[in-house]
């Protein structure tokens, strides 16, 4: 682990204090919260599905929609029976960092997670480790992802998971810290691990996390799924040459030779190929087919009543906007993810409705311990969504602070910015000419930046204040476990 050793050592105290404190308050809960009152939670999520990669949301779009041809029965039948979030967001879009939010209710430079590099710390408060100890049985299935991390995963009384990224194929699993060989397409593996989970448990309350490997690449999808989608293409992106500032001036973490923007539209490459983007869907069409597996399982086993079911992915994924193909950066299509939510002893006010407040993935833990009347940490960044599921009026976040650190190796650099509502503020540490402003009712592409323009210095200065108050409430730093940036590229890169 990167970083002060010493600094690490705080704070795991910390955190183990914390949670001596936190255990303590949820034993006293769980003797008068009665076993049948507890919900069941299983929450699913993809790796790197942007939040318009589903059915439901590209029929919505209708002439706007890239991708009109692509549909996911069983997301939309989530979006049907429960709530949809609309403005659904990461706070960090990364693989490790959002995966530790989810879990955390924490903001990055406070969970100890910063880059895809990074073990989760064992001893951080979770809501697993909240939920195991009122009494839910705990299960982690599927893609972990906290740097190369090893053995049972912590917070939970089972797991069955894989180094890294594993494999699309045969993916070797670690049943409890155990290696074992598996055979089959890894998201279908996953899924029978999880099924069984639900047949074993069925007569306690749990929670079950399943982690999915799709659409991360290399974007292998099944042999069923192979030759689907046949001969289809994405639209092209709107954005596709409004270039990214750092985009050609970064290489690998070093400042590299300014790339010049192509004479013509049609010589910038406008994302990945179409085959390419083909089997990013092909993969989300088989998850999508793991989810009903999932969903019919819980039918089967009469749990679907009392069982409150999540699926989001981790980040977003840029398929060609900006002039990009990965996530990290700020852009919509980066930070934005899908996330329904399905809770049927709500009733039919949360049937079919689509929420256009903004939840964020450190909402998740609190969420989950509210529903389960489980005590939320004070120290939980995120809110409940109880609220909103439950249309009772309340105060509800008007933005927030979005932020993604250097991490060694990738072209971009530090990303800090606050979105609100109607607009998004983005800054480049050290790179104060790159700053870029967008009115998001007027331009929701983020095709105009007004941080230069003269009609934009009223809103600028607006979202200047609400950056610096977003930071100071979240009591925002750079870890130490960040990966620092090179402060001089050209030494740097001899060493």
């Amino acid at each position: 682990m990167k970083g002060s050793s010493a600094g690490i050592l705080l704070l795991l105290l910390a955190s183990l204090a914390s949670l001596g404190a936190v255990l303590g308050a949820t034993a006293q809960a769980q003797a008068v919260v009665t076993a049948a009152a507890r919900p069941n939670f299983l929450f699913v999520y993809a790796d790197d599905q942007r939040w318009d990669a589903m059915g439901v949301v590209q029929r919505e779009q209708g002439e706007r929609a890239r991708f009109p041809w692509f549909q996911t029965p069983n997301m939309d039948r989530l979006a049907a029976e429960g709530v949809r979030f609309r403005n659904a967001f990461v706070v960090h879009s990364l693989c490790s960092p959002s995966r530790a939010a989810f879990l955390t209710g924490l903001y990055n430079h406070l969970n100890g997670v910063a880059n895809n590099h990074t073990p989760f710390p064992a001893n951080s408060i979770t809501h697993a480790a909240l939920l195991r100890a009122a009494g839910y049985r705990t299960g982690y299935i599927g893609k972990w992802h906290m740097g190369q991390q090893r053995g049972p995963r912590p917070g939970f009384d089972y797991s069955a998971s894989y180094v890294a990224h594993g494999r699309y194929d045969d993916c070797p699993f670690e049943i409890d810290g155990a290696r074992t060989e598996t055979m089959g397409w890894v998201d279908d593996v996953a899924t029978d691990f999880a099924i069984e989970f639900l047949k074993q448990n069925q007569a306690k309350p749990f929670l079950l996390i399943v982690g999915y490997k799709s659409p991360h690449g290399p974007r292998t999808p099944p042999a069923r799924w192979q030759s689907e989608l046949g001969d289809v293409e994405a639209k092209p992106a709107v954005t596709a040459t409004n270039f990214a500032p750092y985009r050609g001036k970064v290489e690998a973490g070093q400042p590299a030779k300014a790339q010049p923007a192509p004479a013509r539209a049609s010589e910038a490459p406008h994302g990945p190929g179409p085959e390419l983007v083909r089997n990013y869907f092909r993969t989300i069409a088989a998850v999508d087919e793991n989810l009903g597996r999932l969903l019919a399982t819980l039918d089967e086993l009469r749990l679907a009543e009392n069982t409150v079911v999540v699926y989001a992915s981790d980040n977003g994924f840029f398929l060609g906007e900006h002039g990009l193909g990965d996530k990290r950066a700020a852009y919509e299509e980066s930070i934005r993810i899908p996330l329904l939510l399905r809770y049927p002893k709500l009733g039919d006010r949360a049937k079919g409705k689509v929420i256009d407040a903004l939840a964020l993935n450190i909402d998740l833990a609190p969420t989950f311990l509210d529903l389960a009347s489980v005590p939320v940490p004070a120290q939980m960044q995120g809110k409940s969504w109880r609220p909103l599921l439950e249309s009772k009026p309340a105060a509800w976040r008007k933005s927030f602070f979005y932020e993604y650190f250097y991490e060694k190796g990738f072209a971009i650099t530090t990303v800090l910015a606050v979105r609100t509502e109607s607009a998004k503020l983005i800054r480049y540490p050290g790179h104060d000419d790159w700053t870029e402003l967008f009115d998001l009712k007027a331009d929701p592409n983020e095709t105009r930046n007004l941080a230069g323009d003269a009609r934009g210095q009223k809103l600028l200065e607006s979202m200047k204040a609400e950056f610096e108050r977003q930071a100071k409430s979240i009591e925002f730093r750079i870890p130490e476990y960040a990966d620092p940036v090179p402060a001089d590229p050209k030494k740097e890169a001899k060493k």
